[in-house]
Parts: C-alpha cells; structure tokens; sequence
C-alpha cells in the first residue's frame, strides 16, 4: 500500500528534480530496439521500496530481535550506497557514478559486517560455520572456521547484491523476480524458525528467525507495489537504491537458513544474469590477449540485451525470465522434501 500510493508522489518529486540518469545502452544497441521516451524516466525509485520496507519493519517486527537490526542496518546501509551512486548518475550525469572499486568495497565492508554480527548472535553462530548442499540433510562442514563462514557468507551477500543490480535493465524484470525468489526464501525462512517444521524437513533450526519472514514478505509487498509503477512502460526505474539493497538482504537470508548454495538454482536468472556478464568480460579480454583481437561470447550483455539484439521484444523478454524464475523456485521449495 505504501509503495502503490506515494509511487505517483515520488514520481512527480524525480521529475521535478530531472532526477533521470544517462542511458547506458547508448552505442550498445541498434537505435532502433532503443526507447527514446526512457531517457525522460526518473530513477532512484529504490528509495520508495527501501522506505516501504523499513516502515513496515518498524510497524509489525519484533524491534529487540536482533535478526532483524541486522537485517534492517544491512538494508539501510546498502541502500545508502546504492543511493550515492545513483545521486551521481542524475547530478553529474555519469554513466558510471560510483567507481566500481570503490562500490565493491564498501559493499563487502557492509557485508562482512553483518555476517560478523551474526556470528555473535548465539543463535545463529553454530549454524554460520556449517556448510550446506541441496538435497542434503547434514552439513558437508561442520565447521568450517570463522574466518571461512565470513568469507563466504560475504561472498554471498555481495554477489547477491551485485546480480540484482545487473539484472535491472529492463521494465519489471529485476523486481518481478526478486519478488519470486524472495517468496521462496520467506518459505525457508520461516520453517527454519519452526522448530517442527525445521525438524520434520531435517533442517537447519534457527530460532527466531520467523521474525526475517516479516522483512522478505515486506520486500515482497514493497516490490508489487513498486511493479504497478515499473512494468511496461516503466513510470520510475529503481536504480542502485533498490537492487543493491534487495539483493543483499536475499543473500543475506539464504546465509541465515543455510540455503546459500540453493541461490544459485532459486535466484537462478540473478545468477545467469551475472554469469553472462563475468563470461563476456573474460572472453573478450582473453581473446584480445591471445590473438590480438577481441570477440565477445555474447551479442551484448547482461545476456536479457543479447536477446534483445537477437530481436526478442522487451515484454517477451522480461515475461519468460518471470516464468523461468517461478520454475526455478518450484524446484528450490522441492528441495525441501526432497533429502
């Protein structure tokens, strides 16, 4: 309700304030798949789902719990970043905003932070240093040290992070999907906090962590509000604030259920997202290395623009990522019963 009913206020503040950023796909694609009406599109819109979101934390979270402080500093403290960078967009009119070193490191100063706070919450600390699989009922690890459990529960939360971030290209697509994959892990979540829920699954037990379904359920509730006003044609794009936000406080729930390794099916198309860019990046240095002349793997990437090049309509695109990212999800809740 928040998002759906100051989406048109905060609309018409973004574009009072030319708060619009340069398009980043200019000399990418052909001008022809180009929509020159996006150029006039407000971003920043993350501020309205980060609002939403700690507003409805404020209003039904239990406030002591300690999971959800972290969780809510996570999103606050990303969603700050996220902001400087777009703020740079729109004021100085930067494709790039922030430096991408610099963005990753405070992305990992903030993640390391919050796992390290976890990993002083009693309960949550015994289960950070295990290593869960899919279809497994016992950790592959036990223990796999601090120092470790910090490492890769960061790991997960940046690259969360970052995929989402990736994925916000076109009208709908990174927000409809975060929805989804969110969804899922609020299910994960909450039999997690259910101690016979946990058991009969043969899952990790983390108690308290049924409060963490109220922030997914909220980021689920802030992003259908915020999809009214993204879906095609976009009236607001939710630019670094949201995705970088979003994406880590996902990550960081997989972190908390012992789900990490799950990610990769469930927020499958963040993952491939990703994947296309990392491949493309490689391919094309290693070929200019080796012959002198570069190629790409990809017509263009995020791979949802190598469809686009490939003719692919931008409603087609986003639609079918939806429906694939709801298959994933189906598997990934699968995985529950399946041990």
């Amino acid at each position: 309700m928040v998002t759906l009913l100051l989406g048109p206020l905060v609309i018409r503040i973004l574009e009072r304030y030319q708060a619009t950023a340069p398009d980043h796909l200019d000399g990418v694609l052909p001008k022809e798949v180009l929509d020159p009406k996006k150029r006039t599109i407000p971003t920043m819109g993350g501020v309205l789902i980060l609002f939403a979101v700690i507003l409805s934390i404020a209003l039904w979270a239990v406030p002591h719990n300690p999971l959800v402080q972290v969780f809510a500093c996570l999103m606050i403290a990303l969603g700050v970043l996220g902001f400087v960078d777009d703020f740079l967009k729109v004021i100085k009119k930067n494709k790039d905003g922030l430096s991408a070193r610099c963005k990753l490191i405070f992305q990992v100063l903030i993640a390391v932070t919050a796992v390290w706070c976890l990993s002083e919450i009693p309960e949550t600390s015994a289960n950070l240093r295990k290593l869960m699989v899919p279809l497994s009922k016992h950790p592959i690890i036990n223990d796999m040290g601090l120092w470790a459990a910090l490492a890769f529960s960061s790991l997960v939360v940046v690259g969360s992070s970052n995929a989402v971030n990736l994925s916000d290209g076109m009208d709908g697509l990174a927000i409809g999907c975060t929805v989804i994959c969110t969804v899922t892990y609020a299910c994960f979540a909450y039999a997690c906090g259910h101690k016979y829920f946990a058991l009969y699954l043969q899952i990790p037990y983390v108690p308290g962590s049924s409060e963490v379904v109220v922030i997914a359920m909220a980021i689920v509730g802030a992003g259908l509000g915020f999809l009214w006003h993204n879906c095609p044609p976009a009236a607001i794009f939710m630019g670094d604030t949201g995705s970088l936000s979003i994406g880590g406080a996902i990550g960081l729930i997989a972190v908390l259920v012992k789900q990490e390794l799950l990610l990769i099916i469930v927020g499958g198309v963040f993952v491939v997202e990703a994947g296309s860019v990392i491949l493309q990046v490689s391919y094309y240095k290693l070929t200019r290395r080796l012959t002198g002349t570069p190629k790409r793997l990809f017509h263009c990437a995020p791979i949802h623009h190598h469809f686009q090049k490939m003719g692919w309509k931008e409603t087609q695109i986003v639609i079918r990522f939806w429906i694939i990212a709801i298959i994933l999800a189906t598997v990934g809740l699968a995985t529950l019963k399946i041990r």
